[in-house]
């Protein structure tokens, strides 16, 4: 059985994969956030650094969720605390024109590849508690994180879901 946890920054995803994970003996999947090297500049400037850091989450996504067939073929169970599908969310509201054009092109390429999970956990919160989640965990990088950045990606969420 695969697993994914979806949701906005902040709304527990992580945190949730984790408390699953025991119940049901599973492997973690989690999403490597932290080895984006553009990650701190995007939030610091998000025009600028929005295709490289777009790039380089597809792409780690892509690598992990390749392992994905072996570890269902092996019986494995896995828990993971995003889909491969989100990272188009944020694509579409990070990058424009060109960029985004060239982006879906090659999510569409790997995308083809990747299975999809036999059960979607979609957890919601407000922006509001969300910017105070984020606050609270204090990472560095986060701290330029915009209220308005956050409330976009809420609604994105809302609708795809």
């Amino acid at each position: 059985m695969y697993i994914a946890i979806e949701g906005v920054i902040g709304v527990g995803k992580t945190t949730l994969a984790r408390l699953l994970q025991s119940n049901f003996h599973a492997q973690l999947l989690l999403e490597v956030f932290e080895e984006n090297p553009f990650l701190a500049e995007f939030y610091g400037d998000r025009e600028r650094y929005a295709f490289q850091t777009q790039i380089f989450f597809l792409l780690s996504r892509y690598h992990q969720q390749k392992a994905v067939p072996k570890h269902l073929s092996n019986g494995d169970h896995l828990i993971a605390d995003y889909t491969f599908e989100k990272d188009a969310l944020f694509a579409g509201i990070n990058l424009q024109g060109d960029e985004l054009d060239i982006y879906h092109e090659v999510h569409e390429a790997l995308g083809e590849k990747i299975p999809h999970p036999n059960l979607t956990i979609y957890l919601r919160a407000s922006t509001e508690v969300l910017m105070q989640r984020i606050a609270s965990r204090d990472r560095s990088y986060e701290r330029n994180m915009e209220w308005d950045y956050i409330d976009q990606l809420n609604r994105a969420y809302e609708m795809f879901f």
